[in-house]
């Protein structure tokens, strides 16, 4: 029995104390089953009589009593006790911890999916980063989480859009078509300009896309320079992404924005909500009206429009494509940014609560013996994203990353994570991976199988370390959907390294395959469905983190 059908078991037996008018509430939607963290407090507890107590007006221990009373009864429970103030700790019959070594089996990749957020449409944007250079570290970790936690929005039922935002407008730009040109024209880059090693080969492809643009005059030269070369970058750096694990549905130009009337769409929808004045000759949104700290620009002056004008242009049109909500991944220094973006949405109309939110991360620092690294010999002290994986590989990075929470700055150590050692995690969690997949070959050579699930006799599966891994493996759908609400794929890699830990002191202590003469039993095929079932979870887990299984180390 798995929590989720524990879940159910639980409601049901609320139902049948309602429906014997032992108990006058109405049956919650939602149940609490957690694993206690003292084994001898049973399999799972839950805290439904202390939730019930109010709304029956009765003492929660009444509560409980009353409730264990209906749970004794129901199939696959062999014992329930009333604890402290009225929790209920519940012990499985010998069979049904089993069943969820099948269930996590012949679910395969669909084990720990859910519906919890069907029919959302998010827009999930991460990454971003100038188009004037390849991708750097701090994006890197972006990349990691972000496409981690689509992945695991996704496995909640959501439909997710991983967005780019490409921002090819603005005087960054000019300083790059600019640098592009000083490098083919064999002049110094501007002191304002790029300066790292990659612009070279930029300029380049810029001059063989377009034979004879030297003998233009060079402030005509300038927007070939900046078209060719944003172009040339975004295909650099969408191959950079796609070759990490991590794919865009969409990579969106702001300068499209500008070009396609959606800034004065975007005007136009603040004026009719009535938050636009002017003042100075310039147009503002009163965004202090909705909690930010002071009224933001909109159009300077001189006629331009700022970037604060893009956000809002670039939000209408998000929600115009049809997401439920925004969700944008930023770096910490741009906290600042989080209340006005807050107070656009509200003048849009929306509310920031439930159509926006915005994450924020913290930096990354890779270190060797306790020092700082700077490895890049391509961009001055820029640390890219091919550098680390040059370093440690895409799956120890994107698992590195992925692994603390996005509000803690992280050291990440090269020797540890470049390491075939135990002490390396995604090591640790791939080679658990990988010795079951070699325990599933030996099986196979000897002629044993798991058969199919109807025939398997998971009651067999009593000792205290298979009763240990089995309540693990129940416990992945709930770390996802935890996981996916909080929007933090760190307590996935944590969870895999808690279940590989506890595969090993099963594997130690509890004999898969036969030895010798031994013959293989009802036990031997219960206990080939729990190594199979750990794998199935350690494959699904590590597929959330866009972290390769391997079945060979």
């Amino acid at each position: 029995m798995t929590p989720e059908q524990l879940r159910d078991v639980v409601r049901t037996a609320v139902g049948g104390a309602v429906g014997r008018g032992a108990l006058a509430v109405d049956v919650p939607g939602d149940v609490v089953v957690e694993r206690p963290r003292n084994r001898e407090h049973g399999d799972y507890a839950t805290n439904i009589a202390l939730r019930l107590a109010k709304a029956a007006g009765r003492p929660p221990r009444e509560v409980a009593e009353v409730l264990a009373e209906e749970l004794r009864a129901q199939q696959g429970i062999a014992a329930v006790d009333v604890a402290g103030p009225g929790f209920l700790n519940i012990t499985l019959a010998q069979g049904a911890l089993g069943q969820i070594a099948v269930r996590a089996v012949t679910a395969g990749a669909a084990y720990g999916r859910t519906d919890t957020l069907a029919g959302q449409r998010l827009n999930l944007e991460f990454v971003s980063a100038n188009p004037t250079g390849p991708v750097t570290l701090g994006s890197t970790r972006w990349a990691a989480v972000g496409d981690a936690v689509a992945r695991l929005l996704e496995a909640s039922g959501a439909d997710v859009s991983r967005e780019y935002y490409v921002n090819d407008a603005g005087a960054q730009i000019e300083r790059f078509a600019r640098s592009l040109q000083a490098v083919a024209l064999g002049r110094p880059v501007p002191e304002d300009g790029y300066q790292g090693d990659y612009v070279e080969p930029v300029s380049q492809r810029v001059l063989a896309e377009t034979p004879g643009l030297l003998d233009l005059p060079e402030d005509e030269q300038i927007p070939v320079f900046a078209d060719k070369g944003v172009a040339a970058m975004v295909a650099d750096i969408r191959s950079t992404l796609e070759g990490f694990g991590v794919h865009f549905d969409t990579f969106f130009s702001e300068r499209s924005l500008h070009e396609s009337g959606a800034l004065e769409k975007a005007l136009a929808t603040l004026r009719e909500q009535g938050h636009v004045f002017e003042r100075e000759g310039a147009v503002w949104l009163r965004t202090t009206d909705f909690g930010d700290d002071k009224d933001r620009v909109l159009v300077k002056a001189d006629g331009e429009p700022t970037y604060f004008a893009a956000d809002c242009a670039y939000y209408l049109d998000k929600r115009g494509r049809g997401f439920d909500k925004v969700v944008i991944m930023l770096g910490a220094d741009h906290a600042g940014y989080v209340g006005r973006y807050k107070a656009l949405v509200a003048a849009m109309g929306d509310d920031p609560e439930q159509h926006l939110e915005i994450l924020l991360g913290q930096l990354v620092n890779l270190v060797r013996d306790g020092e700082p690294v700077r490895m890049s010999k391509r961009a001055g002290t820029v640390v890219l994203l091919a550098d680390l994986v040059e370093a440690v590989g895409a799956d120890a990075a994107r698992y590195a990353l992925a692994r603390s929470s996005v509000d803690q700055q992280i050291d990440l150590d090269l020797d540890l994570w470049s390491r075939q050692t135990n002490d390396n995690p995604v090591f640790y969690v791939q080679y658990a991976h990988a010795r079951i997949s070699s325990l599933l070959r030996n099986a196979e050579e000897l002629g044993l199988s798991l058969g199919e699930a109807d025939g398997v006799d998971v009651g067999r599966l009593g000792h205290e370390r298979e009763n240990d891994l089995l309540r693990a493996i129940g416990e992945f759908p709930r770390v996802l959907v935890a996981a996916a609400e909080l929007r933090a794929p760190h307590r996935v890699a944590r969870y895999l390294e808690e279940l590989a830990g506890t595969y090993h002191r099963f594997y130690d202590s509890c004999r898969v395959l036969p030895r010798g003469d031994e013959e293989a039993g009802p036990q031997t095929t219960a206990r080939l469905w729990a190594c199979a079932a750990t794998a199935t979870v350690l494959r699904n887990g590590l597929a959330v983190l866009g972290v390769h299984a391997p079945e060979r180390m």
